[in-house]
């Protein structure tokens, strides 16, 4: 497996396992407006967003636009 497609892979389990992470916690402990599970969750999703947009291009779109 290419390795652009292994981190791609794993900015896209960060970014559905923070959202997992944030629904799981508010069922098991019923606290929707938590700051500490926010920033957790905010971390998470944001890194995975932009982690999967660095790597959702194929190398040769990215060499083409240079």
């Amino acid at each position: 497996m290419e390795k652009r497609k292994i981190l791609l892979v794993f900015y896209s389990l960060l970014f559905f396992g923070g959202i997992a992470l944030y629904l799981a916690w508010n069922i098991a402990y019923g606290v929707w407006t938590d700051v500490g599970i926010y920033s957790v969750t905010i971390i998470m999703v944001l890194l995975g967003f932009f982690g999967m947009l660095l790597y959702s291009k194929e190398r040769e779109e990215i060499e083409e636009e240079d």
